[in-house]
């Protein structure tokens, strides 16, 4: 069923979702509470706490009044929608719409986001939004791991030598922080030489529309997406472990996505590019 959605898992980092071109995106991290897009507004989508909108097209943001909808009826608190600036005064204007075909108020939370703009998940993990290319504006986000470590200059020294250290106020340790996922929503493959640090995710989840002659890398630039042609020569600069493709054209059956990957994927890279199995 479309409404269930498909899971993904890398190490311990894990994935519930969907993505077709045009069709649906939304991509959930359950275990923390949130989602990168929100397509119509699945069942698997209802409960979570922030929803991080790449941008405004109907396929990854149409279900922002019905998850609002549903946590009203189940007496959740609102979520929080973080969101392109230009989106946030036309969704604003469709719930005055809806509250008005309603007869009901509710309530929500919609907030604007920028270039190197930081939201805490909490204390462990931050999110970070990065410009992306697409028809409109456009972003994506990364999820990012703060570890607080010791000093490299103190780490040979023994338990009691630190906690005199500390006794004195010496500050003894630092904050690590090491890029998971990044999610880019729809996005030509500019949007690498915006944000370089992207590249250093663990796992990237990175649209991939088209992906064979059917379409050109012209056609993909045109209207604001990413040809698998042009991701290939890119492998080399992209350090993730996985590198996660949503967002195929519908033309090509999942099987058919598959077969082509494998074709056209390098040997020494066909561990590290997956489809996701969403659709």
């Amino acid at each position: 069923m479309v409404e269930a959605g498909a899971s993904y898992q890398y190490k311990d980092l894990k994935f519930w979702g969907m993505s077709l071109s045009g069709i649906r995106t939304c991509i959930a991290m359950p275990e923390l509470s949130l989602c990168f897009d929100v397509a119509q507004g699945y069942p698997f989508s209802l409960n979570l706490k922030n929803y991080f909108i790449s941008h405004g097209h109907l396929d990854h943001a149409a279900g922002i009044p019905y998850i609002i909808s549903q946590k009203a009826m189940t007496n959740q608190n609102p979520g929080k929608f973080f969101m392109p600036q230009s989106l946030i005064e036309p969704m604003t204007e469709i719930m005055n719409l809806w509250e008005k075909i309603e007869l009901h108020q509710y309530r929500y939370d919609f907030i604007p986001v920028s270039k190197d703009w930081e939201f805490e998940i909490n204390p462990q993990y931050v999110m970070r939004a990065f410009p992306t290319v697409h028809r409109i504006e456009s972003f994506g986000y990364t999820l990012v791991n703060k570890n607080k470590k010791l000093a490299p200059e103190f780490q040979n020294l023994s338990q009691e030598e630190i906690k005199k250290l500390k006794s004195q106020g010496r500050k003894v340790d630092q904050i690590v922080e090491t890029p998971l996922v990044s999610f880019t929503g729809d996005t030509q493959i500019e949007f690498l030489d915006l944000s370089p640090e992207v590249r250093k995710s663990k796992v990237l989840i990175l649209e991939s529309t088209y992906l064979d002659e059917r379409k050109s890398i012209a056609h993909a630039k045109q209207w604001g997406h990413t040809h698998l042609d042009e991701i290939i020569p890119r492998l080399k600069d992209i350090e993730s472990e996985q590198i996660v493709l949503i967002h195929v054209s519908s033309r090509y059956s999942y099987r058919e996505a598959l077969e082509i990957l494998a074709k056209k994927i390098p040997a020494s890279e066909k561990e590290r590019v997956v489809l996701f199995p969403g659709r």
